[in-house]
């Protein structure tokens, strides 16, 4: 098995910080994915790639263990363990070099022999005392994002997703936020020696929406009002996520002004009938192109305040 340098396929370096990971994994996720690049089996491969790439190195407990065991990173607790059995004798089939693991260094191993090999027949006679049961390991998780609009959560909807080749249909409950992570178990790459397979994460990316600005359970939009209607009182009409709604005004109403209309939010992500609420703002318009008549009568109301 070659040994994939997962650094590389994100173009990093192996110095590079969260913040330099999370970036670069953003960018080539979009760049690659599949919704971009439909029946292109050349960009699907390199999506995959960068998602186990970022599987491995946004984590920090796993990224130590890759930088230190290489590919086969996920056998390193195993290899811990039989170093600890051994009282710290090094296995005859490798050479160390450099403070790694008890004098183990991945790059430096035998004469140019493969390292999945050597893992392979290190720990395939752990279990049961030599009778040749190999151990079996987790299969790899994978990690995907999701795009949204803000309207396609206030309801739960099916999505189709291809993953490996191979077409999961999946149901996204209301609610779900912008940075949300959910769990299709099952679904990941496959384990080694009968290993349960592992998981499809899929972190949600919600796209702003021109009219709601989102606040957890809570909506805010503005509502242009006339100034006769501010000053007198009546009504408006507010467009919310349902449809339109009328909308009493008080007389007097102020500039910015904030009404809060219950129930009218976001659906609470997994609590059926649960929804946050929406928070009106007013912004009067003022009237232009006036007419004389109606400048007459605006000074006869400034005079009579005055």
């Amino acid at each position: 098995m070659a040994y994939i340098d997962y650094y590389q396929v994100l173009g990093l370096k192996k110095d590079a910080t969260e913040k330099d990971i999370k970036s670069a994994y953003r960018k080539l996720a979009r760049k690659f994915h599949p919704d971009l690049n439909p029946n292109d089996k050349e960009a699907n491969k390199k999506f995959q790639e960068v998602n186990e790439a970022n599987e491995v190195l946004s984590d920090a407990d796993k990224r130590k263990k890759y930088d230190q065991y290489g590919e086969n990173w996920q056998h390193a607790d195993a290899y811990e363990a039989q170093q600890q059995q051994g009282g710290g004798r090094h296995h005859s089939g490798y050479s160390g070099g450099g403070d790694t693991g008890g004098g183990f260094n991945y790059e430096n191993f035998g004469e140019g022999g493969d390292f999945s090999d050597y893992f392979q027949s290190m720990f395939g006679n752990m279990n049961g005392g030599g009778r040749g049961r190999k151990a079996k390991y987790r299969g790899q998780d994978f990690s995907s994002e999701l795009h949204l609009n803000l309207l396609d959560v206030t309801e739960p909807q099916k999505q189709t997703l291809n993953v490996n080749g191979k077409n999961i249909r999946i149901t996204i409950p209301a609610g779900v936020e912008n940075g949300q992570t959910i769990k299709i178990a099952g679904h990941g790459g496959a384990g080694s020696n009968g290993g349960p397979t592992g998981d499809l994460l899929i972190t949600f990316v919600i796209k702003d929406d021109a009219k709601f600005k989102r606040d957890g359970h809570n909506l805010h939009t503005t509502v242009n009002i006339d100034l006769y209607t501010a000053v007198l009182g009546g009504e408006v009409i507010a467009e919310t996520l349902t449809g339109k709604v009328k909308v009493p005004v008080k007389a007097g109403t102020q500039n910015g002004a904030k009404v809060k209309l219950k129930g009218k939010g976001m659906p609470v992500y997994k609590k059926e009938n649960e929804f946050g609420d929406l928070y009106l703002s007013y912004q009067i318009e003022i009237p232009t192109g006036l007419t004389d008549k109606q400048k007459e009568l605006f000074k006869e109301l400034q005079q009579s305040a005055n």
